[in-house]
């Protein structure tokens, strides 16, 4: 049984919350992150269930309407392949637990997780690969961009699939999401949008993608 003073009581309300199908999803995964991991600290990151270890983010797991979702911080390295190519997470739309990969196998890939996560913390600051930054092209005539929301730049990165998309927008398809989301004026407010920007963009999906096609 996981260590209770590691269980956050907003993990509880949320998987209570979850559509009935997603309930044992999340408590499956749940369970097993806290069996390969003893360590582990829940918390709640985007609006979504996270684990952190090592002082960095070990998983995460989201329920929505119809699908759950679940995936590794360092998806690649763990299980290297990338993501499944629907829904958010690195195991595509969940619908059931036998959905995921056999418990066995997840808990290996947990193990794995904790152990790139101590690594990294193990490693002097000054010789972390750092990401090269993207340096935009200028037009005389563009309007630039909002700044990117440094939780919304984590959200992205949690999901490459979503990344991806949203580096291959235009400007003023970028400019709708980040403009959505900075405009919201309550933290929730922000976090549901975050978590809905990342589930469209996994998608290939634009902000306004419902009225395209009107």
């Amino acid at each position: 049984m996981p260590d209770p003073s590691h269980r956050d009581p907003r993990i509880d309300a949320y998987i209570s919350g979850a559509e009935p199908f997603a309930r044992p999803i999340l408590e499956h995964l749940r369970a097993l992150v806290h069996d390969a991991c003893p360590q582990v600290e829940e918390t709640i990151k985007w609006g979504m269930p996270c684990f952190m270890h090592a002082d960095a983010i070990l998983c995460s797991m989201a329920a929505f309407k119809r699908h759950a979702s679940f995936g590794f911080w360092k998806h690649l390295d763990v299980v290297g392949e990338a993501p499944a190519g629907e829904g958010m997470g690195g195991f595509g739309k969940l619908a059931s637990i036998g959905d995921l990969p056999p418990k066995r196998q997840l808990l290996a890939y947990l193990r794995k997780a904790a152990r790139l996560n101590e690594a990294h913390a193990k490693t002097p600051v000054g010789r972390r690969a750092r990401p090269k930054a993207t340096v935009a092209r200028k037009t005389p005539t563009a309007r630039p961009l909002p700044e990117m929301p440094a939780d919304f730049a984590d959200a992205l990165r949690a999901v490459p699939k979503a990344q991806a998309a949203f580096d291959a927008f235009p400007p003023s398809h970028r400019r709708e999401y980040l403009e959505w989301i900075i405009e919201a004026r309550r933290e929730d407010t922000r976090a549901r949008r975050i978590a809905q920007a990342v589930e469209w963009l996994a998608e290939g999906k634009s902000r306004n993608w419902k009225y395209e096609r009107c």
